[in-house]
């Protein structure tokens, strides 16, 4: 088996080596666990940044050569605000899922995604009440001293110095960037942002130049938000006639709906629509236990872009209660990131799902899950407001 993996990040600033490193150290972790051998190395193809896998199960050889498609830049851009705008974001983004209904049709999926969605906000209020109130308390003492001519100010400066000290523990808190992440999918009710559909066509172009070499399986990875824009770009290949069978699609952890149920996101819905319609080898993993994404939501069904004559993703549980053991189980509690990268990660109970088997390993999508049906708690009823066709 010769396999080309293309991996969609979500919403990540971080540099694309990040992966790699990730794949290396829980890679040779689950071969250890699962009996099999892992060799991370080069590869071949040195356009973009990637690197290169070869196992050996069951005396079968396979190799694998992955490129990670980056838009960490477009990230990176979108978080460059200063504290002001980013509560400027918060009263926008807010109001993108309250005001068009969204933030109610969610919560009749999921609570998990939805409570991760409102954290930001909640953390991001609190620690404007706690500056608010420190800058309060010290003025008032100073104004009782000196008079408000002295107290006013450092009010006002305390609690500026509060807003940018919590700021700095940001990268304990998270609240920032979770804001930012929500704001840049609401910002413009859904539809994509001119720089990321830009980069959505590069990538389209990118897999279609994969697909035509010489490969046994194209599997396209989006993890995250990445799924969805791992969806766009495949149905603009699907409807461009360039989509040929030995591709395939792994979302894992998606977040679909925190895009799809926003008014303006029409491309999105349509994509959805149009790659379940396209027949494409499509699975989907989740986990109920993965508070940051919809725990087998169906993306096309509850998206209501079913095609009338069926289709869209086999919808698989990663089964965190099952896989994970106790112990591990006990640790990632209440490492909400952590979980929520899990899919990428050695699992100490491993059962079918195998992320270092699947992108490694002999068996292609189509048949490693052949003869599967949808893990039981399915969710597939159609929960938008908004629908395609």
């Amino acid at each position: 088996m010769r396999r080309r993996v293309v991996y969609v990040p979500g919403y990540d600033p971080i540099p694309p080596r990040r992966y790699r490193e990730l794949y290396r150290r829980e890679g040779a972790a689950q071969a250890r666990i699962s009996g099999y051998g892992l060799r991370i190395g080069a590869r071949d193809d040195r356009t973009g940044f990637g690197w290169g896998a070869e196992t050996e199960i069951a005396g079968e050889r396979s190799t694998a050569e992955f490129e990670v498609l980056v838009w960490s830049d477009i990230v990176a851009g979108s978080m460059g605000q200063s504290i002001g705008a980013t509560y400027l974001q918060l009263i926008r983004t807010a109001w993108a899922y309250i005001g068009s209904g969204a933030l109610w049709r969610l919560m009749r999926l999921r609570r998990g995604p939805v409570i991760a969605a409102l954290y930001p906000i909640l953390v991001l209020l609190v620690e404007a009440a706690l500056s608010a109130l420190a800058g309060w308390g010290l003025g008032w003492l100073v104004a009782m001293v000196a008079g408000w001519w002295l107290g006013l100010p450092v009010a006002v400066a305390v609690f500026v110095l509060g807003l940018r000290q919590f700021r700095r523990l940001d990268g304990r808190i998270f609240a920032y960037y979770l804001m930012h992440d929500y704001a840049f999918t609401a910002q413009q009710g859904g539809a994509y942002p001119a720089a990321l559909d830009r980069r959505i066509d590069a990538f389209a172009a990118r897999v279609a130049e994969i697909a035509a070499g010489d490969w046994d399986e194209v599997l396209v990875i989006g993890h995250s938000s990445g799924a969805y824009v791992a969806v766009s770009m495949l149905a603009r290949l699907a409807r461009a006639g360039r989509l040929p069978p030995k591709v395939a699609l792994l979302s894992l952890g998606h977040v679909v709906p925190m895009a799809s149920f926003l008014p303006r996101a029409e491309a999105l819905r349509r994509d959805l629509h149009d790659l379940a319609e396209s027949g494409m080898t499509w699975v989907d993993v989740t986990a109920p236990g993965d508070a940051c994404s919809f725990g087998l939501c169906d993306p096309v069904a509850v998206s209501g872009c079913a095609p009338a004559g069926g289709g869209g993703p086999l919808i698989l549980s990663a089964a965190f209660t099952r896989t994970l053991s106790p112990e591990k189980q006990r640790a990632l509690r209440w490492r909400w990131f952590r979980l929520h990268f899990q899919y990428l990660c050695a699992f100490d109970r491993p059962g079918d799902y195998d992320y270092f088997q699947i992108t490694a390993g002999p068996l292609p999508l189509v048949a490693r899950f052949a003869g599967r049906a949808h893990s039981p708690g399915r969710i597939a009823r159609p929960v938008n407001r908004w629908s395609y066709p």
